[in-house]
């Protein structure tokens, strides 16, 4: 292993731990991992290839320690087939993506091997998810604390009640000996980890807070043993094992509470993605986590993959930009590979499903780095900033009362010192901001707004401006208005305008599909595209289809009339190459815009961006009020620079469309908000995914998110006021180490308590705490603003 690091300039992994390069064992012979290249293998194991590219994760458990993740993120150095690996530090996994061409993905996992971390394999695993279980080495130690603080407990009863006089000092001594052979394991075993990482962090040079938890059990532990060994007493061995069961009492409840936040236990609250399957002829929208292995599944323009599949008919033209960055579509004929994550930007394209859905592979895809915006200080860099401060500040306590009460009261010297620092507890202030956010993440989630990480609450709480799309965000189709101006279409004709207009995912779209729905069988679309925010042009049958705004038309060459644009939506129709007519489509302000309008407007600077004409402007500033910024016409590059010169002028910005054509704008705000109607159309610029039956939320959302984060700063509050009170009465000798380590996860049930109560609680008074009915109402675009 050192040579090969010496030879690809990789000697600072010895700089960056004293543990790092330790064997774990005989690398495996040349040729073990061949297997990994049969196809069936491959197949299952692979995350993505594109034949370019290949992405694949492997589950490495000898990951420990600093040095591990910085050489694992350096393997391009030793192989330059590698592109880029990147380390998951809590699940102990690393995701490598390389060039197939020059390296296999048994030589991969070869060199891993080589240089001390062989890949856990178990293809058995790979169709479902491992639980997250506390491990059994915890367990162990805490059944050891626990057995030994009960029978030195009862060793200590006599001393308690005051009958060493009736036991004799032969018992006393008896009993001081077996408390103290009952005490060993619980030092040596059952505080090990505590041991490990405060030696680990005093040869790194850092603090850490296992370093003031082991100084106490050492204090109690040499005491109470020079007590015994001398025959001048007993000891406190049952305050000590009663102080580990109580410590890692508190690692286990914090092991399950974390699991239980945790993203991958349950990814349906937070990637709310589903699939149009396709079954004996219909077609159904149904949820992700509902489909299974061989279920057709219909792909439209803009839709994701949903999972790993072959393409059953049709040609799937990909756009992998979602999972690798790169942005040029692959197109692929019947029997092809397609993977999860790819985004169809052809016509309609019909899946069989060969794995299982990984949701949580398709979540952290939405949350790598590509997609990320450069946020501001944040609730984890506050936490990490003060818990360093935390440790010296609570070690300079501890020494100065042992120092003080030496010199008053000497007999009080180690009980203070360990009861400083055992009682002191960062572990409240670091619990504080996950929990409530987590919560909070979980109850928008039941309300059909889907966050990209909790994080992104404290963003919308900072935003003091919001700008929104018109169309398919504040407005909703309104049928019976739905009309066709000009010659009327023939059987075949609708069909091939219903066809083309059933491959998009914009709301217009699917207005005019709607309307045509009736008749026979749609031909097969060819060469199908769509230009954002302008409209759509194929190939049905025998007819050349493009439906689209009259300025579009006109700029590909259609002899669109100057000024024959109406009032409204509308959608102009050509037939190869001659204008047939125009589909004028009914629109209605969704229910309860108006009343969030006026809300919103009350906190924020809101705006609205359309690409429509400025035929509705009166209707949308009697919502808006004067001030507000309407602006009609606007292309998704208009919109972008809008979101920016705000933004540039000191606002955080919200920017809140459809996704489709106004994704830039997304990407740019401070938060973006898909508003969907399906949420199939998925847009990985946004932050926020919100069913569109859920915009008029939108108000008491950010308030929520204000109050969501005062809520953690009150948590910080209580963390700090807890400490200073323990830190208090303990530097003054009146607490025992016993009292202290129950005390000590105790604050820490009370904090995560404290913050999910308050996370339901506020989520309640705003309406937020439970499902909303679908609106049955309808509003126009001229409703008066008025309170929902």
């Amino acid at each position: 292993m050192f040579e090969i690091l010496a030879e690809g300039g990789l000697g600072q992994f010895y700089e960056l731990s004293a543990d790092a390069g330790r064997r774990v064992g005989t690398a495996a012979p040349a040729g073990h991992y061949g297997f990994l290249d049969t196809p069936a293998v491959r197949e299952r194991l692979v995350d993505f290839s594109d034949g370019a590219t290949t992405r694949v994760t492997f589950a490495i458990p000898e990951i420990h320690c600093i040095a591990c993740v910085w050489l694992l993120e350096n393997l391009f150095r030793l192989n330059p087939a590698i592109g880029r690996s990147h380390v998951d530090f809590p699940r102990k996994q690393v995701a490598v993506t390389f060039d197939p061409a020059r390296v296999e993905l048994g030589a991969v996992a070869a060199l891993l091997d080589s240089l001390g971390y062989p890949p856990d394999l178990r293809l058995a695993d790979l169709g479902g998810r491992r639980a997250h279980r506390v491990p059994r080495r915890l367990w162990l130690q805490l059944g050891i604390a626990g057995f030994a603080f009960g029978n030195t407990m009862l060793f200590s009863l006599p001393a308690y009640f005051g009958l060493d006089a009736a036991s004799g000092p032969s018992f006393q001594r008896l009993v001081g000996w077996l408390s103290l052979l009952l005490a060993l394991p619980v030092v040596s075993f059952a505080a090990g980890d505590y041991w490990r990482s405060s030696w680990q962090a005093w040869k790194q040079r850092r603090m850490s807070i296992e370093v003031p938890i082991v100084l106490g059990l050492a204090a109690i532990f040499l005491q109470s043993a020079a007590e015994v060994v001398s025959g001048a007493g007993v000891g406190y061995f049952d305050s000590m094992a009663g102080l580990l069961f109580f410590l890692l009492l508190g690692r286990v409840f914090q092991q399950k509470t974390y699991d239980r936040l945790a993203f991958d236990r349950d990814y349906r609250s937070f990637f709310p993605l589903s699939v149009l399957r396709k079954s004996g002829g219909t077609e159904e929208r149904v949820a992700l986590d509902q489909l299974r292995v061989g279920d057709r599944v219909v792909v439209r323009h803009g839709e994701l993959v949903p999972a790993d599949a072959r393409v059953a008919s049709g040609t799937a033209v990909v756009d992998y930009s979602f999972v690798t960055g790169e942005s040029t579509p692959v197109e692929l004929g019947a029997g092809a590979w397609v993977y999860a994550g790819g985004r169809q930007v052809g016509g309609a394209v019909e899946l069989e499903t060969a794995k299982a859905v990984s949701q949580g592979y398709l979540t952290s895809l939405w949350n790598q780095d590509v997609f990320r915006k450069t946020k501001d200080d944040t609730f984890d860099s506050t936490t990490n900033r003060y818990s360093r401060r935390f440790t010296w500040i609570i070690l300079a306590i501890a020494v100065g009362a042992a120092a003080y009460w030496t010199w008053a009261r000497p007999a009080l010297a180690v009980k203070a010192f360990a009861s400083v620092l055992i009682v002191a507890c960062p572990c409240a202030l670091a619990l504080a901001a996950p929990f409530t956010l987590g919560t909070a993440q979980r109850v928008l989630g039941r309300r059909g707004i889907f966050l990209r990480n909790s994080s992104v609450i404290e963003s919308m709480a900072r935003v003091d401006a919001v700008v929104f799309d018109k169309t398919g965000t504040l407005t909703q189709p309104r049928r019976g208005d739905d009309a066709f101006s000009g010659p009327a279409l023939d059987p075949v004709e609708a069909a091939a305008v219903r066809a083309v207009a059933e491959q998009s995912m914009h709301p217009l779209s699917r207005q005019v599909a709607a309307l045509l729905a009736a008749g026979g069988e749609l031909p097969v679309i060819m060469g199908f595209e769509e230009s954002p925010g302008n409209g759509t042009r194929a190939r049905a049958g025998e007819r050349e289809v493009r439906l689209g705004s009259a300025r579009w038309l006109r700029a590909t060459g259609i002899g669109v009339p100057d000024g024959a644009e109406g009032a409204g939506n509308e959608v102009w129709l050509a037939l190869d190459g001659r204008v047939r007519g125009v589909f004028r489509l009914g629109s209605a302000v969704r229910p309860g815009i108006p009343g969030m309008l006026a809300g919103l407007g009350r906190r924020c600077r809101i705006a609205l961006l359309s690409g429509d004409q400025p035929r509705e402007r009166e209707s949308f500033r009697r919502l808006f009020g004067d001030g507000a910024p309407l602006q009609f016409g606007q292309g998704p590059a208009e919109k972008l620079r809008f979101v920016r010169e705000l933004q540039e002028s000191g606002a955080r910005v919200m920017m809140v469309g459809d996704g489709l054509n106004d994704a830039g704008a997304l990407r740019q705000g401070d938060v973006g908000m898909a508003v969907v109607e399906d949420v199939a159309a998925f847009s990985p610029a946004s932050d926020v995914i919100v069913e569109a039956s859920r915009v008029a939320c939108l108000a008491d959302v950010l308030e929520y998110s204000r109050r969501v984060v005062r809520v953690v700063r009150q948590g910080f509050l209580v963390s700090a006021l807890y400490n200073a009170a323990g830190l208090a009465i303990a530097a003054s000798g009146r607490l025992s180490p016993f009292v202290c380590a129950v005390l000590m996860p105790l604050s820490s049930a009370t904090v995560v308590v404290f913050a999910c109560a308050m996370a339901e609680w506020h989520a309640r008074r705003l309406g937020l705490g439970g499902e909303t009915p679908d609106p049955t109402a309808v509003e126009s675009p001229a409703t008066e603003a008025r309170p929902s």
